[in-house]
């Protein structure tokens, strides 16, 4: 095992690591989606009219549609679908009709789940230059600089980045670049908020892109997986087994909150 995937466990098990974590992934409130008034009024007026099409296009074009159902998923793609399968169409909207205009509004207004929310707080926590470096957007910039930095652009850049001039041949998308003495360190950044499939698949993500082949270029490139959350919980739950007993001294997974030790340790 790692130094610094002890260091996180040591971290995790025996300090306030969530109160540090905090700093990284703030949670917010869980706001409600909004709706504009014309889309309300639009809602309005084809319930009001019992225009059950129209009604069910409209919904079906919001963030949320009111009802889970199988079948919503294919009209969400393919609107015209609705006029070829009219008793289908016919379904849905008389469980509209039935839930009234109030709850169609409660359910396609609901608040994001907060696992949705965790995806950008990551790269805010490095764009506030939490690192204590230079964060360049522009890759020209960044690779140009003789100073220890950290490259945050847009998704696409990133991967265009890492491709080009990193040799980074892994079919996954990168939450960290940075180049620390001459070193170039990427990375995928998961919060881990609980065991089961999906989060397991996220772990998975994050290890196959540290353990991904590369193109041999003349640059120093480090693949790490900066990851957080239950994994570094003792027990027998599978992602703990995994990191301390599968992975070598040289393969380094570690939580955000050592991140900048780790970086200026180089």
């Amino acid at each position: 095992m790692n130094i610094w995937t002890k260091k996180s466990i040591e971290l995790a098990t025996q300090r306030n690591y969530l109160d540090l974590l905090y700093r990284v992934y703030p949670m917010s409130v869980n706001l409600r989606r909004e709706l504009p008034g014309s889309t309300l009024n639009s809602i309005r007026t084809a319930f009001d009219n019992r225009d059950g099409n129209t009604l069910l296009k409209i919904l079906l074009k919001q963030e949320v549609f009111p009802i889970k159902d199988s079948y919503v998923a294919y009209l969400k793609r393919d609107s015209s679908s609705i006029d070829r399968n009219p008793s289908t169409a016919q379904r849905l909207v008389g469980m509209l009709y039935e839930m009234g205009f109030d709850d169609i509004v409660d359910r396609t207004t609901v608040p994001k789940e907060t696992n949705r929310q965790i995806g950008p707080l990551f790269k805010n926590w490095i764009k506030a230059g939490s690192l204590g470096v230079p964060v360049f957007t522009n890759a020209t910039d960044f690779i140009n600089t003789p100073e220890n930095a950290v490259f945050d652009g847009s998704d696409a850049a990133m991967e265009t980045f890492a491709r080009n001039q990193l040799g980074y041949a892994h079919p996954k998308g990168l939450d960290f670049i940075a180049k620390f003495n001459g070193k170039y360190v990427i990375a995928e950044a998961k919060f881990l908020s609980d065991f089961g499939g999906h989060q397991n698949a996220q772990f998975n993500d994050a290890i196959s892109t540290m353990q991904s082949n590369s193109v041999i270029t003349n640059k120093e490139v480090i693949k790490i997986a900066i990851l957080d959350g239950v994994l570094y919980i003792k027990g027998n739950n599978k992602m703990h087994k995994a990191i301390t007993t599968d992975f070598s001294d040289s393969e380094v997974i570690i939580s955000a909150v050592l991140l900048r030790d780790y970086l200026f340790s180089l």
